[in-house]
């Protein structure tokens, strides 16, 4: 495997230890995901819900008033599209 092929997970200590106390901000754990939430913004009501069950707490609302998940965080786990009471989320499998 080249160097530039391996991803930020790869890199992590055995049993994902953390030896940096505060460190969490920097390790960019959406490149674990496969799956990416795509929002339809005709669809959302902006209600919040995604955000409340987001597990990682990476989604918080942008400018437009819509509410969009850090890609850098998101691990893909399809809560936030379970959750939408209007379906305005989808989970589609992600171009890397």
């Amino acid at each position: 495997m080249s160097k530039q092929s391996i991803c930020a997970w790869q890199k992590l200590e055995l049993g994902a230890a953390i030896r940096d106390p505060g460190n969490a901000s920097a390790l960019k754990t959406g490149d674990w995901r496969t799956l990416v939430p795509v929002l339809d913004e005709e669809k959302c009501i902006k209600c919040t819900l995604c955000a409340i069950y987001c597990p990682e707490f990476c989604i918080s609302e942008r400018e437009d008033g819509l509410f969009r998940p850090d890609l850098n965080y998101c691990k893909g786990c399809g809560i936030c599209a379970n959750e939408c009471p209007k379906s305005a989320i989808s989970m589609v499998m992600e171009d890397k």
